[in-house]
């Protein structure tokens, strides 16, 4: 798959939004590009550099094989510099030496592109040092900035910026993006189901807790799945230790939600997989209505128990 397919395919809205803003020539100077760690704001922020400067565009899209592309990959272009954070912050230092940058004409042409990752965390000094500059660019200049959080971005600033939103990434990307990091595929299946947001399936899968309940609710649903009374018993023995908080309890609902939807994609056959889809509708709808229970205010440990003996004896 070449460089133009996979953003394509990772922001397709985004990537068409582009690429006819290229074509027109009706580029801003300066793009905010906001969304979780890993749907693509970094990639698309260096094909936008590479679209500016690569000599060999085909079909209007980087070549990636030229000079200029190969050195903006290896970060070594004259004209498109990075600024991230210096520890925990973007120092106002960073942001005044960029400056310095943006008053000189470029190295070998007269465009310039700057990206600045992790935007939100500029200080406030950076932030205000950045802002005089974007009400009065100098030169031809593309400034990229990125974030994962909108909100810690200066209002003034957002406002000087056309603010592109990336959606979060589709199950079947999210998965893959987080078995890249280390994550094993099978647990990265079940954070797929919980959120789809990268950054927060990251979060969970590093907590301590959160790790211990996966495996408690996993025996729970091997229990279940086989009609094992020992889910009754289970309960008491194991899960009430574990889901104590209130938002703890909230969440093992979703956590068996997502064990039942996992078993899905884990059928094999045909046949299998009839027979998971029609046990399955019942149960997401107990599981449901267990919740709905819980939220009324009917204490925790009772509600799972009840759904185990309404699950394994559903005439009861």
């Amino acid at each position: 798959m070449n460089e133009a397919q996979y953003l394509s395919e990772q922001q397709p809205l985004l990537y068409q939004q582009l690429q006819k803003s290229f074509e027109h020539g009706r580029l801003a100077h300066a793009y905010l590009f906001e969304g979780d760690t890993g749907t693509g704001k970094k990639d698309f922020g260096l094909w936008m550099a590479k679209h500016v400067f690569c000599t060999n565009l085909i079909d209007n899209t980087p070549c990636n094989q030229c000079n200029n592309c190969l050195r903006i990959n290896d970060n070594e272009h004259p004209d498109v510099l990075r600024v991230a954070p210096d520890g925990q912050t973007i120092k106002v230092d960073q942001i005044r030496a960029l400056k310095a940058e943006f008053s000189k004409s470029g190295v070998e042409t007269a465009q310039k592109v700057f990206l600045i990752e992790q935007a939100d965390k500029m200080s406030i000094g950076a932030a205000n040092s950045l802002l005089k500059f974007l009400e009065e660019p100098e030169g031809k200049i593309l400034a990229i900035l990125e974030t994962n959080s909108l909100a810690k971005i200066l209002p003034t600033i957002q406002s000087r910026c056309q603010v592109l939103h990336f959606q979060p990434l589709v199950k079947e990307k999210l998965i893959h993006a987080l078995t890249e990091t280390g994550i094993s595929k099978n647990s990265a299946a079940i954070l797929a189901e919980l959120t789809n947001s990268f950054d927060k399936a990251v979060e969970l899968s590093k907590d301590e807790w959160f790790n211990e309940a996966r495996e408690v609710m996993q025996q729970w649903f091997d229990y279940l799945i086989k009609d094992d009374l020992q889910a009754f018993v289970y309960v008491q023995k194991k899960m009430i230790k574990v889901f104590k908080e209130k938002e703890q309890q909230a969440l093992s609902f979703d956590v068996l939600l997502a064990f039942y939807r996992k078993q899905l994609t884990d059928s094999v056959s045909q046949e299998q997989l009839k027979r998971v889809i029609e046990q399955q509708a019942q149960r997401i709808e107990l599981i449901l209505k267990a919740r709905q229970k819980w939220e009324a205010n009917v204490s925790w440990q009772s509600v799972c128990e009840q759904l185990v003996i309404r699950m394994i004896h559903p005439k009861t």
